[in-house]
């Protein structure tokens, strides 16, 4: 799945020209970077490979979430549906944003469900968050609608999900603003980084001043730009734009070996009679970053996640006690600590999260199994890992 597992000649030449001729700062210093704008090339391409108008690189995907939340105008007091089951920075975002998260349901795509979001949207609704969990895509055609119907921002948080499509769209790319993480163990790295994608020309304006102090980028003299609106910074550098740029240039290399390893495994557990694999609305699209299958009961996927371990089956993850991603986990979220106050605890309706009920989402995750898709198998460690796989099983 890591990027980084694809090291190699390219990375270390990009890095190198950054050090060797050009700056290490995103913007301005012409004289000094020799025509050298890593970040820039970074951002021309992944337009280009996600169709796309507009593409900002950031410092990682959390920053990509909070800037994304911004241009779209999104912020205190407004109502924000999101999935229990995500990264916990789908959540540390709109919280920090002055948003009111709203959980609802997800459906075996692991991604939120039309009905969930249905049932959850009040008159403060102002947006979904719909996260492409695990390298695939919730049921976009019928949540897009809804937003359409209530005049909902879609954000697609597809920071796991880079290389996915759906009917030929980049996830991303379909809503009105999409967001990538280039962390250290998603599908491409920049060491750490992040992307807003949009085709909305103000989304862009407003998300590449918020994540530079409200700096508009007219003209080439930094001291001379104007500050329309606020901001923070969450700038990326030149010599994380440099790698993820190699990186991204094997984008498609990397999701090949992703379908081709996983199709390996998930077409060998296929005839496993207790097992059924997780929806993917549309399988020519997805990612592959992860195998995700269900089990009958709670109590079953526990005893396969201990014996997947003791078989040697490693890259398992059983998320329902993952302290990251799932809500029932989450206790710093549950009673909103902080080390200082936010500006939720000053809404006197506030949601009391520590009695959110999401009973078919618990259903779903307490049987639910993923498995990294590694990009350095060998054809003998996947036949391995397959034959511990059944010995697991047979146990």
């Amino acid at each position: 799945m890591p990027g980084f597992e694809l090291f190699g000649p390219e990375e270390k030449q990009e890095v190198a020209d950054v050090m060797e001729h050009g700056f290490t700062f995103r913007y301005n210093f012409d004289q000094m970077r020799n025509g050298r704008w890593k970040t820039r090339e970074m951002e021309q391409l992944l337009c280009e490979k996600m169709g796309v108008k507009h593409a900002h690189l950031l410092s990682s995907g959390t920053a990509a979430l909070q800037t994304a939340l911004a241009a779209a105008g999104i912020g205190a007091g407004d109502e924000v549906i999101v999935p229990p089951f995500t990264f916990v920075a789908s959540v540390e975002a709109l919280v920090l944003a002055g948003a009111v998260p709203v959980f609802a349901e997800i459906d075996e795509t692991l991604c939120l469900s039309p009905e969930g979001i249905e049932a959850a949207i009040t008159p403060r609704t102002k947006a979904v968050n719909l996260v492409h969990m695990c390298g695939s895509m919730g049921k976009i055609d019928q949540i897009k609608a809804i937003c359409d119907k209530h005049n909902l921002v879609l954000l697609e948080d597809a920071c796991q999900a880079i290389g996915g499509s759906y009917h030929g769209k980049a996830l991303g790319a379909i809503g009105d603003v999409g967001c990538y993480s280039f962390d250290s163990v998603k599908t491409i790295t920049c060491g750490e980084g992040g992307a807003v994608i949009s085709n909305n020309d103000e989304i862009y304006k407003n998300a590449h001043m918020f994540s530079d102090h409200g700096h508009d980028h007219i003209g080439n003299d930094r001291g001379a730009e104007t500050h329309p609106i606020m901001g923070l910074n969450f700038r990326i550098s030149e010599m994380n734009a440099a790698l993820g740029l190699a990186q991204l240039r094997k984008l498609d290399t990397i999701i090949d070996i992703q379908r081709k390893n996983k199709k390996l495994l998930k077409d060998a557990m296929a005839d496993i009679a207790e097992v059924s694999f997780r929806e993917i609305p549309d399988e020519a699209g997805d990612n592959a970053s992860f195998l995700s299958f269900m089990l009958p009961t709670e109590a079953r996927t526990q005893e396969i996640s201990k014996k997947l371990a003791a078989n040697g089956v490693d890259g398992c993850f059983y998320w329902y006690v993952n302290n990251w991603h799932y809500l029932k986990n989450w206790q710093h979220i549950q009673h909103m600590h902080s080390a200082a106050a936010l500006p939720i605890t000053l809404i006197a309706d506030r949601p009391d999260y520590t009695k959110v009920s999401v009973p078919k989402s618990d259903d779903i995750m307490s049987r639910t199994i993923s498995m990294a898709i590694k990009l350095s198998w060998t054809d003998a460690q996947i036949a391995d890992r397959i034959v511990n796989i059944k010995k697991a099983f047979a146990q």
